[in-house]
């Protein structure tokens, strides 16, 4: 927010207020003109730090708009980078402590008692996780098999921080999924994976059977992919790869393994 003192005090009030507040109660309040009121609401309002309702009108005219103060965790955002900065300078090292502590996240979450069976109750599962969690996340059929689940997160609250530390911030929401996943029956079933920033404001978990991994090859992690595995795991393959700056990896657009592999050595 600006320095603005006026739109510091009518942010002020605003919090301290029982119910939303219009132009005309603010400028009675403040001492200010109406109009100039008005202005720094609007100034407020496309920060995000005001949000506008609609009021019944006094007697006979238009509806009111009043005024409220978004609530927010003050100073979350700078709290999580500076916990990512205390995780040390090594990636690896950074991702193991992400993931371990998302996974004490997840087991002191009340996440309900959904038993996993199958792959399609992982889905659901992970689906209602991360709905809760705010993540918005949105199941891509078109990419689904019998052994095989993608689930698109179009939002993060995290983002921008995840941008710059996507092995701290991606390792722990990694971790909170394994463990709540893991609490319903998973474990040894379910593998999961999640791919940062796909496209610039999309992220992708994976859900994988692990019957069809036993009878697959191990493979060396690539160059470009971040190995983070969480400790007592074995290191097959990286579950958090890096930020592919809005290139896509072949195995999340076509389930055809052949085409897979071919498009794998383009890649």
């Amino acid at each position: 927010m600006s320095d603005s003192w006026p739109r510091r005090r009518l942010l002020a009030i605003l919090r301290g207020a029982s119910e939303p507040l219009d132009a005309q109660e603010l400028a009675r309040i403040t001492g200010q003109h109406v109009t100039t009121v008005r202005f720094h609401l609007d100034v407020l309002t496309r920060e995000s730090l005001v949000r506008q309702f609609q009021q019944p009108p006094r007697g006979r005219g238009r509806p009111r708009i009043g005024y409220s103060a978004v609530q927010r965790s003050v100073g979350y955002q700078e709290l999580a980078q500076v916990l990512a900065d205390q995780l040390g300078p090594d990636p690896r090292r950074r991702s193991e402590a992400a993931i371990a502590a998302g996974r004490a996240w997840g087991a002191k979450l009340d996440v309900g008692d959904h038993r996993v069976e199958s792959l399609e109750d992982a889905k659901d599962v992970t689906m209602t996780l991360l709905s809760e969690l705010g993540f918005a996340p949105e199941r891509d059929p078109n990419t689904e098999t019998a052994e095989q689940a993608l689930i698109r997160l179009t939002a993060c609250p995290l983002r921008e921080l995840a941008r710059t530390h996507s092995e701290v911030v991606c390792g722990v929401h990694l971790g909170l999924i394994k463990e709540v996943l893991d609490r319903n029956g998973a474990r040894g079933e379910v593998n999961v994976r999640l791919h940062p920033f796909v496209e610039p404001e999309l992220c992708v978990v994976r859900l994988e059977l692990m019957a069809r991994r036993e009878h697959e090859p191990r493979r060396e992690p690539e160059p470009r992919e971040v190995a983070t595995v969480p400790v007592g795991e074995t290191a097959a393959e990286p579950l958090i790869a890096p930020p592919s700056g809005g290139r896509v990896a072949p195995q999340l657009r076509n389930g055809d393994p052949n085409v897979a592999k071919q498009s794998a050595q383009q890649w």
